[in-house]
This record gives structure tokens, C-alpha cells and sequence, in this order.
């Protein structure tokens, strides 16, 4: 009866019930009869219930002693200490690593300079111990090679103005290069490469006589040297400033119009990003960055308002800046205020035209009686 309750279990125990079948008969028999009298009478459900739990037991028994489903506390114990020496040699080599490396530059940045013939030249860091000129040494090195990149690199950028018999122009136009005159644009097929805006020949002839030009730009000289020979074949461009020019401050590379060695009130910058002229705000004019459309008409503009300020004679830009500097677009603003004053002189002068004959006698002959004095 045992036998036959117990092959009838599996095809409902399925995994579980196969299990049993190498059972042998007598194993079956005892393990049903140790069951039976747990079991109550006539519960064949409970039976197989017993079963099931009992070979379930075994079975994570089993699992539990198999040495490849689980390490044995040993070899956990093993692959800790490797791992802990792994790490242990890895450091000790990064230590030694960044002690040769700051050793090498005490060496070198911390030596003695010395002359074409190799003599050493002596310093204000001969008197103190060996140790301690490499640090000394080292320390001034870095810091002055900070202060190269924050600082411009002298306080006066350009040379003094011409005197004459020599023409020096009035006023100063400082420009960008990138974004301003020159858009870039790269791809895989040709790498980098820059357009030409239009009007810049338009602007360097037109502003050449009445301003100073300067190319003073946050790129390289490596860069923009050759940019800038391209854009100014004819030299119109009297000096060019590079990135090591700047003030670096704030993530930002400014461009410090009091080391330029000029008089402020007449330099102008021109420029697409405001953080550009940060310390000095009015004597900037910020320009739409271009996108490198070929129907720009920027530079025409730009042209247009500088040369109407050079020939107004004006002494002090700053008011003007300011003035266009609470416009969205400066240039546009400049635009409408031209035409404006265009319509205001044509109409004077449809009024002129209509005036009483006898009245424009008599004021000819009364400014050829009482001459007015000229404009200073």
C-alpha cells in the first residue's frame, strides 16, 4: 500500500516526487510505515505533504554541504587577504610613484639657472640650505607661472602713441577675432576652418585713418596669428593682442583696457560677450555672436556707428556707449535714430528751400556784413 501511495505521488510532485524513485523498496516501506503513524488515519493529502517537506529538507541539506554552490569559510577567508594585499601593494606603488615624481620636480624646476656657458647665476636663495632653495625655487617658479596666466603679461600692452611728424589716429577700436570678424566650423572632412565675415575689408578701410586698430582677441597667438594675417592682407591692423594679454578672472578672460596704455575715454571694444570688458562696461559695445550666415550685415553697421562717432569729434565714448548700452540691439537702435535725424534735416531743408526770397537777400547781406565766427 506504501509503495503504491508512493508511485502514485509523482506526477503531482513533479521535481520533488522524481527523487524518490531510486529509492529502494525498503527504504520506501520504512520511511511510509515512520509516516503512517505520524500521520492521521486515512489522510493520504497529509501523507504526501510529509513526503515533500522531508525531501525538501534533504535537499537544501544537501546544497548547504556541496563545496561549489558554497565556499567554505577558508577560502572566503583567502580571497579577503588577497584582495587586502592587492590593495596594500597598489598603494605603496602609487606612494612611491608620487614621491619620485615630486622629487623630479624639486630637481628640476627647484635647480639653479645657469648662462649659455653653463655658469650658475646666482639667486636671492644661494644663502639658505640645499633642501630648502629646491622648495623655495620650485614655489617661485609655480607661482609665477600663475600669475602669468591670471595677469596680463606686462601693464602696458601697447607701446606709447606716435608723435609727430608721425599720424597717430584719435581713437582706439579694440576687436575680437572669433565670433566677430571670423566664425569657425569643423567637420570631419576638412577639420577646422573659419569664415570670413562680410565687411570687414569695408571696415578695417573705412576706420583705418580715425581709429587705432586692435585685434585683441581670448585665443592663442599659435592660433590667431595666421587667422589675422588672412583677414588683414593690406596691414591695416596696427597691433594684435592674444589670450596671454587677458585678465583671468572668474573663469573668464578679460580684457583689461587699462593696460593697454591709452586713453580710455577714446578706446572702444567690440566684442560678442559682455564678460569680455567686464571692468571697464562703457567702453564696450556688444555685438549678436554670428552664426555664420553670408547674409550678415553686422559689420556695416558697426562701421557706420564708429565712423559717425570719430567724425562728430567725441571726447568722451564712454557717454555714448552708455547711452546705446541699455538698448537690446545697439546697432539697430543707432539705425532708426540716423534715419530719424535724416527725415529732421531733409524737412529743414524743404523749409530753407520755401523761404521768402527777400528774407534770404537780406540774410546774405547780413552774413556778409557780420561774418560768423568759426567752430573752434
Amino acid at each position: 500500500a506504501c509503495r503504491k501511495d508512493a508511485a502514485s505521488l509523482i506526477p503531482v510532485c513533479g521535481r520533488s516526487a522524481r527523487l524518490l524513485l531510486p529509492l529502494t523498496g525498503l527504504r520506501i516501506g520504512l520511511r511510509c510505515r515512520a509516516l503512517s503513524q505520524e500521520a492521521s488515519p486515512g489522510g493520504g493529502v497529509g501523507l504526501a505533504q510529509a513526503v515533500l517537506q522531508e525531501k525538501l529538507r534533504s535537499r537544501e541539506k544537501e546544497v548547504s554541504d556541496d563545496p561549489l554552490e558554497s565556499p567554505s569559510s577558508e577560502e572566503q577567508q583567502k580571497k579577503k587577504e588577497n584582495t587586502a594585499n592587492a590593495k596594500r601593494i597598489i598603494l605603496r606603488a602609487a606612494g612611491l610613484l608620487g614621491t619620485a615624481g615630486a622629487g623630479a620636480l624639486l630637481y628640476i624646476f627647484g635647480s639653479s639657472s645657469v648662462d649659455e656657458q653653463g655658469n650658475k647665476v646666482p639667486d636671492e636663495f644661494d644663502s639658505d640650505p640645499l633642501v630648502v632653495q629646491q622648495f623655495r625655487r620650485t614655489y617661485k617658479y609655480f607661482k609665477d607661472y600663475r600669475q602669468m596666466i591670471i595677469e596680463p603679461t606686462s601693464p602696458k600692452l601697447l607701446p606709447d602713441p606716435l608723435k609727430e611728424p608721425y599720424y597717430q589716429p584719435p581713437y582706439t577700436l579694440v576687436l575680437e577675432l572669433t565670433d566677430v570678424l571670423l566664425h569657425p566650423e569643423w567637420s570631419l572632412v576638412t577639420g577646422w576652418r573659419f569664415k570670413k565675415r562680410a565687411g570687414i575689408d569695408n571696415l578695417f578701410q573705412q576706420l583705418a585713418p580715425l581709429y587705432e586698430i586692435v585685434i585683441f582677441t581670448s585665443e592663442t597667438g599659435m592660433t590667431a596669428f595666421p587667422l589675422i594675417d588672412s583677414v588683414d592682407p593690406h596691414g591695416f591692423v596696427s597691433y594684435r593682442l592674444f589670450r596671454d594679454a587677458t585678465r583671468y578672472t572668474e573663469g573668464h578672460h578679460v580684457k583689461d583696457i587699462s593696460c593697454l596704455n591709452r586713453d580710455q575715454s577714446r578706446v572702444v571694444i567690440v566684442d560678442c560677450k559682455r564678460e569680455a570688458f567686464k571692468l571697464q562696461p562703457y567702453n564696450g559695445l556688444t555685438l549678436k555672436k554670428w552664426d555664420g550666415s553670408s547674409e550678415d550685415r553686422i559689420l556695416y553697421d558697426l562701421t557706420a556707428f564708429l565712423k559717425t562717432i570719430a567724425v562728430s569729434g567725441v571726447e568722451e565714448v564712454r557717454t555714448v556707449l552708455e547711452n546705446y548700452s541699455l538698448e537690446k540691439d545697439p546697432l539697430e537702435a543707432f539705425k532708426l535714430r540716423q534715419t530719424k535725424l535724416e527725415q529732421e534735416q531733409q524737412r529743414l531743408a524743404d523749409l530753407s528751400q520755401h523761404k521768402n526770397p527777400q528774407q534770404m537777400f537780406l540774410g546774405s547781406l547780413t552774413s556778409r556784413l557780420w561774418p560768423r565766427s568759426k567752430q573752434p
